[in-house]
């Protein structure tokens, strides 16, 4: 058994080389592509903005930190304060990638920068792209963009806050188990010129994955004028659907609503049941009798001790020396649990046990009979909706003329990278290729390797990965029901080949007790003796030698044996003479 130990051993030592070996070459292929040269890529068309945060200073001229303070919230965590570096991915970076990072954690913070011009929703989409990667997981915190509604009053940047008007947001949010891709637009109201949010419904897809593996990924929105609109995650889609019939509420009013004047009559009888007045109480129906009652069958305990009080004084406790009688009256020891009572069913007077009483049926009321008079549930009225209106092209968005992070997040290192807002999807479709895609393609290069190839399988699931600690145990398993067979075989082998000689040595062993015996309780022998002793021993010996020439010879027969049912040669038995 410990041979079979020893080997599992080794085998678990040759799997965790191969593995720290994998890893090494996972460390080597990350070094090699880190040594390759990164070119910021340039966009195939017309963009409104392209920002790749490969040049800080660029940065620091084109962005503009928020200097402003958020309303209704504690003091000490009310300005944006929090802190914006560029830097490159914690993983799988590249020389001269960089991307916006933002570092605080439980801060505000805010940044935003201008368009190369306002887009206005007339003829063309709108597409909005961007790269996010939570280096460090996501705990509770939004990572969306707003685009900032064009006005004259907003275009100070350094007051950007969380009040200021967007047309749209759109990126993941989640805070504990509720994930979500926000994709709100606020509509102006064509009567009175109020403004509302419109939320889209929720994505088919899951979206927690996307929140915890600490990956890059591509979030895009597509507005079409159309009406209709796409999101997708990393080129998929994950939502689809229309402007007038995907959002909460709804961009047209119902053409119809309750009247609020209106008022339900008097003489509405809306119930559906009411009491049968020509119901009886019947005449054994006692609405006095108690719930329960004395359980006159139920007797006392063996054992109990009715003269023994469940508390009695302490007899160790002291009165304290600085009592005083008079302002505290008289003094008495605290009390202390009988110590006759615990071995014991109780102490103290017994009480019989209650039970439920058969005659109780509770207060009387007459059985419910349908309502002759129901009317059904009453409602209001409907009259037409004074302010309805039918706007058949929700497309036609305030403008834009920003767009910016207004975020507060409990985990730090956020990733942002590759900003696009543009009217062509093709420019966004290769725009992805050149950025997200081969910013991928690298990462599963450098990611090929066991542990790899483990996370991308099982796509970072808990249940996968217990699948296949099971797929890797099984040679294992194998491999040690192997080598126990073996050890077994191998213990049967040597019993067989020691079982002969045993019964030999025994029946030697035995004879020679017996001459020892015999020899004690004989005379002392003389030289004539010893002769006759001496040729007794020569002819056991001959004797032994026979009997194994007998049991080969017989052995050899039995391997000569022919089949079943042949008639073999005839055994010889042994001659002892």
């Amino acid at each position: 058994m410990a041979r079979i130990i020893a080997n599992a051993i080794i085998y678990l030592c040759l799997f965790y080389s191969l593995i720290n070996a994998s890893e090494n070459n996972d460390n080597d292929n990350q070094d090699t592509v880190s040594k390759t040269t990164y070119k910021t890529p340039k966009v195939s068309g017309f963009a409104y903005l392209v920002e790749t945060f490969d040049d800080e200073e660029k940065f620091k001229t084109t962005w503009t930190l928020s200097e402003s303070k958020k309303d209704s919230t504690d003091e000490d965590i009310a300005e944006y304060d929090g802190i914006w570096s560029i830097e490159e991915p914690k993983k799988h970076a590249q020389e001269g990638d960089l991307g916006l990072v933002f570092k605080s954690k439980a801060r505000h913070a805010a940044v935003s920068t201008v368009l190369s011009k306002p887009f206005h929703f007339k003829n063309n989409p709108l597409v909005v792209q961007y790269e996010v990667n939570f280096q460090e997981g996501q705990e509770c915190g939004g990572a969306y963009l707003k685009l900032l509604t064009l006005d004259p009053k907003l275009e100070d940047l350094k007051k950007f806050h969380d009040k200021t008007p967007y047309t749209i947001m759109f990126g993941p949010d989640k805070c504990g188990n509720d994930h979500k891709l926000r994709f709100i637009f606020r509509y102006k109201n064509p009567l009175n010129g109020s403004i509302e949010e419109k939320h889209c419904k929720k994505p088919r897809e899951r979206l927690e994955d996307f929140f915890k593996d600490k990956q890059p990924h591509l979030y895009t929105l597509i507005i079409r004028p159309d009406n209709t609109f796409e999101i997708k995650i990393d080129n998929k889609i994950v939502n689809s659907g229309s402007l007038l019939d995907d959002f909460s509420p709804p961009v047209n009013p119902p053409l119809e609503i309750e009247d609020p004047s209106d008022v339900q009559p008097k003489d509405w009888d809306d119930r559906e049941k009411i009491p049968d007045l020509s119901a009886v109480k019947p005449d054994d129906w006692d609405e006095d009798a108690p719930a329960q009652i004395v359980d006159e069958d139920d007797i006392m305990p063996e054992g109990w001790l009715e003269d023994e009080p469940l508390m009695i004084p302490n007899p160790d406790s002291v009165k304290p020396e600085d009592w005083d009688v008079e302002m505290d009256g008289e003094w008495e020891p605290p009390e202390i649990p009988n110590p006759k009572c615990t071995d014991v069913p109780g102490c103290g007077p017994y009480t019989q046990k209650m039970k439920k009483n058969p005659r109780y049926k509770g207060k009387w009321s007459p059985p419910l009979i349908n309502n002759p008079n129901y009317k059904g549930k009453w409602k209001p009225k409907l009259i037409h909706n004074p302010n309805y209106f039918n706007d058949e092209h929700p497309f036609q968005m305030m403008s834009i003329f920003a767009v910016g992070f207004e975020l507060w997040s409990m985990s730090t290192d956020m990733f942002f990278d590759n900003i696009l807002i543009t009217d062509s999807e093709e420019v966004a479709r290769k725009w992805a290729e050149d950025t997200f895609e081969v910013r991928r393609a690298r990462i599963a290069e450098e990611s090929v390797t066991l542990w790899g190839r483990i996370l991308t399988a099982t796509n970072y699931k808990p249940g996968w990965w217990a699948l296949y600690f099971v797929y890797c145990a099984i040679p294992i398993v194998i491999y040690i029901w192997y080598l126990q067979k073996r050890y077994r075989e191998d213990k049967y082998d040597l019993k067989d080949e020691d079982k002969q000689p045993l019964e030999i040595n025994e029946e030697t062993t035995l004879q020679q007790e017996e001459n020892e015996n015999e020899n004690e309780n004989q005379p002392v022998s003389t030289e004539a003796d010893e002769e006759t002793e001496k040729v007794k021993e020569t002819e056991m010996l001959n004797e032994t030698e026979t009997t194994k020439e007998t049991e080969e010879i017989i052995e050899s027969e039995e391997n000569d044996k022919p089949a079943i049912g042949g008639d073999g040669p005839r055994r010889r038995k042994p001659n002892k003479e």
